[in-house]
């Protein structure tokens, strides 16, 4: 039998995660920011870097349809580490834990391949998994089932002892339909509760 598993998602788990962190430094009027990220830099846009493409390739494309916007949207790659907000200390020590307690633990993410490695230098955290499926070097992104059946396959997993969190409600759904525990991510407290509850914690 292989032996149990908690599989975390990273942004929104682990750290804040906004991109108004970094355009609300750039862009004063609060109608002007919103349209910003509403219509130009928008998650949708974001996305296709988490699946993969290059961020000069996506901000040359958006800037073609933008000039208005170029040095705005260029920041966006340039100063990326802006877009990322404190660090969600809870989660961090229920990590520790976990691991102290010999848990297999891993990550699954939808993040930038370039991106991932400056992330990793700066967040030791991500020294504690045993793993990391990251979307960009896949070229998949959550919530299609096939990333979470990469993580599976790459960890040995057993998805009927996995316990999956993440802050969006699609994904938990995704990890579900393939019989893992699931647990939507809204404070440590509670993500403690839920651990400890299905017996993946002591």
């Amino acid at each position: 039998m292989k032996s149990p598993a908690v599989l975390f998602d990273i942004g929104n788990v682990f750290v804040h995660w906004d991109p108004r962190f970094l355009y609300e430094k750039l862009i004063q009027d609060s109608d002007e920011l919103d349209h910003f990220l509403e219509h130009v830099v928008t998650l949708t846009w974001h996305t296709e870097h988490d699946r993969g493409k290059p961020f000069a390739e996506g901000v040359s494309e958006l800037s073609a349809r933008f000039p208005e916007y170029e040095d705005l949207i260029r920041a966006f790659d340039e100063r990326w580490d802006e877009t990322i907000g404190r660090q969600i200390e809870g989660t961090v020590r229920l990590l520790e834990q976990l691991a102290e307690e010999g848990m297999r633990v891993y990550g699954l993410t939808n993040f930038s391949a370039e991106k991932w490695p400056s992330f990793c230098r700066t967040h030791a955290f991500t020294d504690l998994f045993d793993g990391v499926v990251v979307s960009g070097e896949v070229g998949l992104v959550k919530p299609d089932p096939r990333i979470f059946q990469i993580a599976v396959r790459r960890f040995d997993l057993d998805p009927e002892r996995t316990f999956y969190t993440d802050d969006r409600q699609e994904n938990v759904n995704a990890a579900v339909d393939l019989g893992m525990v699931g647990h939507r991510f809204t404070s440590p407290e509670l993500l403690e509760a839920g651990l400890r509850a299905e017996g993946f914690l002591y």
